[in-house]
Order: C-alpha cells, then sequence, then structure tokens
C-alpha cells in the first residue's frame, strides 16, 4: 500500500476514534447529569434552568436567580395562594383567599404553616416581602406599592387575616392584587432581617448571600445539592402541607432533578430514552414521539391547551409602521394557518383575531360577531395588497415575483424593517422566516433580525426595534385577558423612544379610551354583563387599530411528560391539575399523585 494511502487510513481511524471519544464523552455527561440517586425515588423536571446556577437568594431580581427559587416555583418558597388555569379558580397554600372586591383583597394565613426551622409563617412574613420595596426600591417587590396601599392585620377565629387595600390613588387595581398573591413568593422574615442586621442595612450585600447552604423554607422540597450540570432537591417529610392541603400523604418523589442541557434536543432526546420525566421545552413533531411514550395534554393536535399569545410588537412611533392602515394591511397578509402547521406542529388552534381567547375561561368575553365587524380577514393577501394600494403604498418585484422596493405614501422609498427575535429560538424563528416571506410576498419590506439575548432583551423596554417578537404575559393568571391588553395597549407610562424605558406597551400605542377601559375594567368584578361590554369595546378597538400583531395562540407551558418511570400525570381525560409541570400553580399537586412504573 503506499505511503499516502496508508497515512489516509490513518487519518480516518484517529478520527473516527475522536467522533467515538466524543459520542462516549457525551454519554458519560449524560449519565452524570441523572445519576447518584435511586431512579425509583427521582423525578426529573427540566425546562427552565439553562445556566450554571448562580444564587438560590429569592430576594435577587428573577431572571439571576436559580431554578427553583425563580419565578412563580412552589417547590421551597410558596405563596399565598395557587391559581387553577383550568378552572379558574384560587386555591390555599399559605393563605386563603376569603374575598375580593374594589377595596380591598382579604386573606388568612393558614395558622399552620411552618418554615423548615420550626417557626410559623405568620403576617410578619408576608408584610416583609410585599413591603420590602418601601425600605428598598431595588427590591423584586418595589412595584406591590402602586397597587397595594397598607396591609391590615387582624385575627379572626384564632386566624391571622391580611387585608390588602386596592391603592386607589395609584393603579386601583384589585386584579393585579390577585396576581400577586400566587406571584410572590413568601420568604422567612427572621432569617432576612437577621441579613439585613448583620450586614447594616446593605440591600446589596444581603443580595449576595446565595442561600444555597440548608436555607429556610416554607415548601415540601429544599436544596440538597447542585453543580453546572444540574439542581437536586430533597423532599421535606415534615413539609406542614402533607397534613394540611393532602390528607397527611407525602410527594411521591423523594428527589427532584433539573439537569442542565445546553439546547432543546437535548431535552427532546431525553425525554424520548425516559431519563427526563416531563419538560416544558419546545419540541416539534411532538406526535412522532409518541412511540416513545412522550404525552401531551391532548392526544390529538393540538396536544397543548392554549393560554397565551404570541406576538409582533410594532414601533408604533416609527413610521410606517405608525400607520395603522399599514399595520393592518400586515395582520391581513400573514398565513396563520402556515405558521400553524410549518413552524409550531400543530400546536396551536385556529388563530381567531383580537386579544381574547374564543376557547376556555375566556371564552365568555368574545364576540364572534362584533370580531367579524372589526378584524381584517387573517391571511387574505388581495385584502392586504387593497389595504396598501388604498393608503398609497406601492411595491416593485422582479420578474420572478421578488421584492425588490416599497414605496411611501409621500413617494420616499421605505426602510427595510428588521424583526428582532432571540437567536437560536428555533420556535420563534421559524413563525419570523414565515411572517418575512408573507409580507414580502405583498409589497411590505421586511427581514429577519435574529440577535443573542444581549441585544434582544434591552431593546424591548427601550424601544429600539422596528418589529420584535414577545410573548406577555408569561402565566396565565386570574387577571386575564386584561392582563393581556394591559401589555400591549397600556399608555399609562409612557415615554418616547430614546427618553425612558416601557415594561409595558413597548411598542408605545397610545389611545385614551383605550386606557379608560383599561383601569375601569378591573372595578367591574361584580358585573360581568358591564365587564363583557367593556371587554368587548377594548377588542374592537384594538382590532381597529391593530397595534400589535397576534402571530398564534400557544400554551403556557409546553407541558409534555414521559410514562416510562412515572404514571399519574394529569391530561384531558383525568384533568385533577392544569397542564403545568408539577412546580408551579396547581400544578404541583400532581407530585402527590404520581405513580411509580414497577
Amino acid at each position: 500500500m503506499k505511503l499516502s494511502k496508508l497515512i489516509a487510513c490513518g487519518a480516518y481511524a484517529l478520527f473516527f476514534a475522536f467522533l467515538v471519544s466524543c459520542e462516549e464523552k457525551e454519554a458519560k455527561t449524560a449519565e452524570a447529569k441523572t445519576s447518584g440517586y435511586p431512579r425509583s425515588e427521582t423525578l426529573y423536571l427540566a425546562g427552565s434552568q439553562w445556566g450554571e446556577p448562580n444564587t438560590f437568594n429569592p430576594l435577587v431580581e428573577p431572571w439571576l436567580v436559580a431554578w427553583p427559587a425563580n419565578d412563580r416555583f412552589n417547590l421551597m418558597y410558596e405563596p399565598l395562594t395557587a391559581y387553577n388555569s383550568l378552572t379558574g379558580s384560587t386555591e390555599p397554600i399559605l393563605g386563603t383567599l376569603i374575598s375580593y372586591d374594589a377595596e380591598k383583597v382579604v386573606v388568612d394565613i393558614q395558622p399552620e404553616a411552618k418554615w423548615s426551622d420550626g417557626m410559623p409563617v405568620t403576617s410578619k412574613d408576608v408584610k416583609f416581602i410585599y413591603e420590602l420595596g418601601k425600605r428598598f426600591p431595588q427590591a423584586p417587590t418595589a412595584y406591590v406599592g402602586e397597587f397595594v396601599s397598607e396591609i391590615k392585620v387582624d385575627t379572626i377565629d384564632g386566624k391571622e387575616r391580611m387585608s390588602f387595600v386596592v391603592n386607589k390613588k395609584e393603579r386601583d387595581n384589585p386584579l393585579a392584587i390577585l396576581d400577586q398573591l400566587q406571584a410572590i413568593r413568601i420568604v422567612p422574615s427572621h432569617v432576612f432581617e437577621r441579613y439585613l442586621e448583620e450586614n447594616n442595612g446593605d440591600f446589596s450585600a444581603v443580595k449576595k448571600i446565595k442561600c444555597d447552604d440548608r436555607p429556610i423554607v416554607s415548601g415540601p422540597y429544599t436544596l440538597a445539592q447542585y453543580n453546572n450540570e444540574r439542581i437536586v432537591l430533597v423532599r421535606r417529610d415534615e413539609y406542614w402541607g402533607n397534613k394540611v392541603l393532602h390528607d397527611g400523604a407525602l410527594p411521591v418523589p423523594k428527589y427532584i432533578i433539573h439537569p442542565i442541557f445546553k439546547n432543546n434536543d437535548a431535552f427532546a432526546i431525553n425525554l424520548q430514552k425516559g431519563d427526563l420525566d416531563a419538560s416544558m421545552n419546545y419540541i416539534p413533531r411532538v406526535n412522532e414521539k409518541k412511540k416513545d411514550a412522550v404525552n401531551t395534554w391532548y392526544d390529538a393536535p393540538p396536544y397543548f391547551v392554549p393560554g397565551s399569545m404570541h406576538f409582533l410588537y410594532l414601533n408604533n412611533t416609527k413610521a410606517p409602521l405608525s400607520d395603522k392602515k399599514f399595520r393592518r394591511a400586515m395582520a391581513a397578509a400573514i398565513d396563520y394557518d402556515a405558521i400553524i402547521r410549518l413552524a409550531l406542529s400543530n400546536y396551536a388552534p385556529k388563530m381567531k383575531p383580537g386579544l381574547i381567547m374564543s376557547e376556555g375561561l375566556e371564552k365568555k368575553f368574545f364576540s364572534e360577531e362584533e370580531v367579524n365587524k372589526h378584524s381584517v380577514p387573517l391571511g387574505d393577501k388581495e385584502y392586504a395588497k387593497k389595504l396598501l394600494a388604498e393608503a398609497g403604498y406601492k411595491a416593485g418585484f422582479d420578474d420572478k415575483g421578488n421584492l425588490k422596493y416599497s414605496i411611501g405614501p409621500k413617494g420616499d422609498t421605505l426602510p427595510t424593517l428588521l424583526i428582532k427575535a432571540p437567536a437560536g429560538w428555533s420556535d420563534w424563528e421559524a413563525i419570523v422566516n414565515l411572517v418575512v416571506k408573507h409580507l414580502r410576498s405583498v409589497g411590505i419590506d421586511v427581514r429577519e433580525g435574529f440577535v443573542d439575548g444581549s441585544q434582544y432583551w434591552p431593546a424591548l423596554p427601550s424601544g429600539e426595534f422596528d418589529i420584535i417578537m414577545r410573548k406577555p404575559p408569561v402565566a396565565v393568571t386570574a387577571s386575564l385577558p386584561w392582563n393581556r391588553f394591559n401589555s400591549v395597549m397600556s399608555a399609562r407610562n409612557w415615554v418616547a423612544v430614546g427618553e425612558g424605558s416601557m415594561n409595558e406597551n413597548e411598542g408605545r400605542y397610545k389611545n385614551k379610551r383605550a386606557d379608560e377601559l383599561l383601569d375601569k375594567i378591573p372595578l367591574l368584578l361584580e358585573n360581568e354583563e358591564a365587564l363583557k361590554a367593556a371587554y368587548i369595546e377594548l377588542n374592537n378597538i384594538f382590532l381597529d387599530d391593530q397595534p400589535v400583531i397576534p402571530v398564534c395562540h400557544l400554551p403556557e407551558e409546553y407541558y409534555q411528560f414521559s410514562e416510562k418511570r412515572w404514571t399519574g400525570w394529569p391530561t384531558e381525560k383525568n384533568p385533577f391539575a392544569p397542564p403545568q409541570l408539577p412546580w408551579v400553580g396547581s400544578g404541583i399537586n400532581t407530585l402527590w399523585r404520581l405513580k411509580q412504573v414497577k
């Protein structure tokens, strides 16, 4: 054999050995993330931790805190109540909702609730976290003061009763207080007051405490161990809620582990193998995975329960997006059925115009007749072209039908509009690619603008975008659909681009009547007829002005589970809990219903 051939064969052999070594290393890494704890006692959940855990301090900004001390998770630090997104009911945890009206929200503290050090959970703990923003403006609950003017505490039949008084001078919104009951995790005041005292009242110093060594918690699990590959929780058998909320039963899994993977493919593969028990990550073509025991709420499309909307936020201050005729033409041009089919694997129901869900708990506020009067026909390219022509817009195409330029009503060549979206979010990228194709086909000059997180997240509040993909609000809560309207239409805190940040209505839309209705709706709690009329009017304003474009109705989270190791998951046929991973809201009740596969 010639020397060149021998060298080539050797190179191939070395390369093959390198590939095998990489595969073995990757397999060992995956095994390391799921080893060391008895599989029969361990539940593997994923979807909320993507990077190395830095802190478990619940007083740090939520986006910096590791699972499950961040966001709305109930496993370690608990809220007062849980919202059931299937039934619309508010369920007790540390507190029980007694009543609410336009003046106050009343909650009884659970008298048997205790911290893991044996101290009782009291109104003092609740007031500590709710009123922390009065002492430290940088506290994560500093916003509460806009909604709650005062917290009153009484004793009724041996129970502490807390009245959250609506701040009538500022937001005047009891709906938002209901949301806070499930969003704000209560922390042990005796622990954090001590931290503040030890650090001479320096809140920034307290935020540097990691709270990762035997943290004092009220929930059913606590932190056992963590590294850059996984976070491990261990069951607290003495958890107060076992007796009070679950008839004395323990959560079935002794351990809960959140492995840390780098991408959606890793989550999908491990779920199919049964190494992961449940995930909230987007997995394309889940119907093809069902043969591998990957299950969803529904057995057939849309597979998931719709709970949120994805939007294209439009910069209403920038031409041509400042022209509502142009915005309405955009809404008409998009083929929403194609998005559902090609980008979302049929995970969404057929698109209906407006901001009110046509099914589920919001259905009572939806009027098909009014929507048809005010909406553009969705997916109608000829109608979109007609609107553009009537408004004075023109476009030039080459002989292959490709858009060359767009001209505005004043004869000026329009700039190319960019749609910002996070690079690597595969479902969002697929949606944007299709939207670009549809809009360009009717003469709207738009292109993809995929960016990393360091460019995407700051662009939202600053308004530094033409069009941007967005999904607000993330959680299904008691205030919907009001919260959804507020997030895209409220001009209460309006500031011009370049003069400040906005954390709602980032597209900077303005409509005086819309603001009046947004203020009115939270106070119509006991007048269903007036409430529906107000929602219909607000939805009609939205459809007439089209300040943002809803592109699809999607689930609150992609609820997917495997039955290779554990059964007893809630589904459409067994809806004892909502379609949520068992760490948030009423979904946590699943932990007491699971059964190990023998």
